[in-house]
């Protein structure tokens, strides 16, 4: 009996590390068109305020539709530029060039939302 109570707190106690460490690490995720014009002001707006707003904590994949169009599926991405907040939890997706930087970091969870 008690080695279940000892499963079990390692279990939780694992939930709270991986769960910390989520709290840290961005992990981001956007897809472009190829070089398109929007594509790369999207990157390079998003590159700024990654830099501005979590330096060293984050990791940005960026996937390009047309070299592979599978990985849009497990996404569900039907427009892009789209950026995807994979963690810190919860998931977000915010879709556009990344030039509204209040947009962008309501979506990341940088900005509160004001109540008016």
């Amino acid at each position: 009996m008690k080695e279940k109570k000892k499963i079990r707190s390692s279990a939780e106690e694992f939930d709270l590390t991986i769960s910390d460490l989520a709290k840290d690490k961005y992990l981001l995720r956007l897809y472009i068109t190829g070089s398109t014009s929007r594509s790369i002001i999207a990157l390079t707006n998003l590159k700024k305020i990654c830099e501005e707003y979590l330096e060293g904590r984050y990791e940005l994949e960026v996937i390009d539709l047309y070299l592979k169009p599978s990985l849009a599926v497990g996404d569900q991405i039907i427009a892009a530029p789209t950026l995807i907040k994979k963690l810190p939890l919860p998931f977000r997706r915010i879709i556009g060039d990344m030039s509204d930087k209040d947009k962008v970091l309501l979506g990341l969870d940088l900005k509160e939302v004001k109540n008016t």
